[in-house]
Parts: C-alpha cells; sequence; structure tokens
C-alpha cells in the first residue's frame, strides 16, 4: 500500500473513531436521560397521589386512592406521550422501584454505566421480590450489567432471582400459571401474531411437538419451510383442516380454514371496490384492512354479517331519546361500526368487546342517541367514571376528552357516517 493511500486510510480510520465515540456518548447521554425522566415519572406519581387525596370523594369505594391515582398518571402519560397504556405502566413501575429501592443501579443509569434496558431487567426481576430482599439481589446482579449486553444480563438476572426468591417456585408457579393467556396482535399484508402465555414445560411441549410434525413432512418431500409448516401444523390442529402440500406459496387452503369459521362478521367495503372501480381494501372490524377475496369469503361463510358501503343505506334507529337507557340492537350495530375500536385516546381494543356508554350520564338527563353515545372499554368506562377525565361529544361522532391536568385531545371515530334531518325530522344514516 503506497504511503497516501495509507495516511487516506488511516485518516478515515480516525474519523470512524471519532463516530464510534460520538455514538458512545449520545448513547450515555440518553441512559442519564432516562434516569432523569425515571425521577420525574416517580415524582409526578407520589403528587398524584396527593391530589386524590385531596379530590377524593366521587365514588371513592369502588377505586383506593393509589389504584385511581395510578390510572390517572398512566392515561395523562400515555395521552401525552402518544405510547400504549401498557408500555407506560412498566414505565411507571420500573421507576417507582428503581427510585425507591435501588438505588445503586439508579446511579449507574444517571452516569450512563448501563442502559435503560438494563436497569429495567433489575427493577422487572426485583418486583417480585419482597422490598427487603431487593437490595441483596441489586448487589448480586449490578456487576455483571456493568460487562454485559442486556440479553445475556437477562438470564443471568433471571437466574439470581430465581435462587434469592423467598417463596417456593411452586408457589410462584401456581401464581404465574394464573396469568395465562392467548393474544392476538394484528400485522402487516394481512397477517396476524397470535401468542399464548403458557407454563414452560407446555409451551415447549407444544413446540417440539410442531416441530416434529414439520420435520416429518420435510422428510415426506414437502417444499414448505420448517417456519411454515410449524404455522401449518399449529392452525390444522386447531381449526381441523387440510392443506393443500402442492400449493406453489406453501400457505394452508384459505377455504378449508374459513370453511370451519362460522363468524358473524363487519365488513366495510368501499363502494368503489365493490364496483371494480377503485382499489381501497375492504376493512374486517377489530383487524384493519384485508383484500376483496378474503373479505368475500368470510362473507359466505357467515350466517350473520353486516356488509357497510361507505355511503350506507338510511334507516339505522338513532336515537329513542329519553324513552329508554337500553340501546336498539339497530344503532348498536350502527355505533360499533362508527366507533370500531374504544374512543378513549390511544386506545385500540375492538368496539364489539367495549361498552357503550352515554357521553352525558342518562341518570342525569343524557338521551340513549348516536350523538349522546360511544364505545368504552371497561377500563376507561371506569377511568371516565370514577377520575376527572372529561369528554364531549362535539359533532359527526368526535369526541373531546380533557384530563385532569386540562389537556385537551380529540378522538375521530373509525367511520365518518354523517346524519341527515329526515323530513319527519328524525335522524337517519346518509
Amino acid at each position: 500500500m503506497s504511503s497516501t493511500r495509507y495516511a487516506f486510510a488511516a485518516q478515515l480510520a480516525d474519523h470512524v473513531g471519532d463516530l464510534v465515540d460520538g455514538i458512545s456518548e449520545i448513547t450515555r447521554q440518553e441512559s442519564s436521560l432516562s434516569a432523569t425522566r425515571a425521577l420525574y415519572v416517580e415524582d409526578a406519581r407520589r403528587l398524584t397521589v396527593v391530589t386524590e387525596q385531596a379530590t377524593a370523594g366521587r365514588n371513592a369505594s369502588e377505586w383506593s386512592i393509589e389504584h385511581a391515582a395510578h390510572r390517572v398518571l398512566v392515561s395523562e402519560l400515555a395521552t401525552a406521550l402518544t405510547l400504549p397504556e401498557s408500555t407506560i405502566e412498566s414505565l411507571v413501575t420500573d421507576s417507582e422501584i428503581l427510585v425507591n429501592d435501588l438505588p445503586a443501579t439508579f446511579e449507574s443509569l444517571s452516569f450512563g454505566a448501563i442502559s435503560w434496558r438494563h436497569a429495567q431487567i433489575v427493577a422487572s426481576q426485583a418486583a417480585s421480590l419482597p422490598t427487603e430482599a431487593r437490595a441483596a439481589f441489586e448487589e448480586r446482579v449490578l456487576p455483571f450489567a456493568l460487562t454485559h449486553t442486556s440479553s445475556r444480563f437477562n438470564r443471568y438476572a433471571r437466574e439470581q432471582r430465581e435462587r434469592m426468591h423467598p417463596d417456593s417456585i411452586e408457589e410462584r408457579h401456581e401464581t404465574a400459571a394464573s396469568k395465562r393467556s392467548v393474544d392476538l396482535q394484528p400485522g402487516s399484508d394481512g397477517m396476524a401474531w397470535l401468542t399464548a402465555f403458557l407454563p414452560a414445560p407446555t409451551a415447549h411441549a407444544i413446540f417440539d411437538r410442531l416441530t416434529d410434525a414439520a420435520q416429518l413432512a420435510v422428510r415426506d418431500g414437502d417444499a414448505r419451510t420448517l417456519g411454515q409448516l410449524r404455522a401449518d401444523a399449529f392452525a390444522g390442529a386447531l381449526l381441523g383442516s387440510t392443506y393443500s402440500a402442492s400449493d406453489t406459496l406453501g400457505t394452508p387452503d384459505l377455504r378449508a380454514i374459513l370453511a370451519t369459521i362460522r363468524p358473524s362478521v363487519h365488513i366495510t367495503v368501499p363502494i368503489l371496490t365493490l364496483l371494480d372501480r377503485g382499489d381501497e381494501p375492504a376493512v374486517l372490524d377489530g383487524f384493519g384492512p384485508i383484500d376483496l377475496e378474503t373479505a368475500s369469503l368470510l362473507a359466505s361463510t357467515a350466517p350473520n354479517f353486516m356488509r357497510l358501503l361507505t355511503h350506507p343505506e338510511t334507516g339505522a334507529v338513532l336515537s329513542v331519546g329519553r324513552d329508554r337507557y337500553q340501546i336498539p340492537a339497530d344503532l348498536r350495530r350502527w355505533l360499533q361500526i362508527r366507533d370500531g375500536t374504544c374512543r378513549f385516546p390511544g386506545c385500540g381494543r375492538a368496539a364489539r368487546r367495549c361498552d357503550v356508554d352515554h357521553t352525558d350520564e342518562w341518570q342525569h338527563g343524557g338521551d340513549t342517541a348516536h350523538d349522546n353515545l360511544a364505545h368504552l372499554c371497561r377500563k376507561h368506562h371506569r377511568l371516565k367514571s370514577l377520575t376527572e377525565w372529561k369528554v364531549e361529544q362535539i359533532g359527526d361522532g368526535v369526541l373531546r376528552w380533557t384530563s385532569p391536568l386540562g389537556k385537551v385531545y380529540l378522538t375521530e371515530p373509525a367511520e365518518t357516517i354523517a346524519t341527515r334531518l329526515a323530513r319527519d325530522g328524525t335522524k337517519h344514516a346518509a
């Protein structure tokens, strides 16, 4: 290598070194800022408890002061930061433990010696320990955090927590197993994630059985990947459907799967798409965009479904005024399509799993009408009733929320279904 090229390479190496140093410094500052954020969050939690103590009185017996304060702070932060409440729940819990029970971890985070992820691992593992055992746990695991990646540290911290926990593993497993669940999260391109939280032996046994089935199929000449075969075997075991191994895409027979489902579905189909003059996707209630073929297949197997065009037909009952509290079935369906999800800011729970709430409470004079009704999940329904969150309808299904701190948020309906006044003065869908 010539001296000129060597000098140029050396300059580039120096520049890369400067960039690495800069990235390291930014990362250290991020850790320090995370510590400051944790301190702010914990101070906010304490002050919110004091505020709730000062303003307690409305339905105080249903929620404790501490729980009401927690719910108010989580909802305030989630709406202000546009983050899921589950993320904020973790932030509030981790911040409380870090600031109050893990001083060495908090200090290491403040100086940038560990990342926020490392601090989260210490906090989450320490959270299940009795308060008096957390200091010894921190002393044992923190040195490992200073020199190892978060993934390796997570495993180490979990192992140490198992060894140091005063309760037997049988007792802890019984408590943990009571939280078993299955969760569904929409994905992209018509896909979704179906996850199960199960006891470890059960989960491993299921995965091993799926793997055995997949490997047998591979030995028989199936061209699908192991991952595809596991997924198809999983679906087949639950749905009892059959699959075509000759399918060039290696995917399960969609019609065979759908034939096992007897859904009651709401599908929104844009009118131009229906007439083959547009390419807007159909929308499956509670999921999102799907292709028109899948929408048609679902509709063909559903004994009870409602197809909603972008401009639906008129005639839905939109109000029964003060005559009764109960909501007519067609109005309930209309509201479910309009709202799509819980109408609290940031909440994505499907409307069909929510309560229909009178915005102005019926017992206080509110009508049972489309412009005084909206879907709220049970958690946010109670938040509206038991805290100082306020909501009002401002027209066309738009809700204006005001938080206990006075911050204002608007939530839009999933479908804008305008209304008109008929000649007899009653309201209908337009």
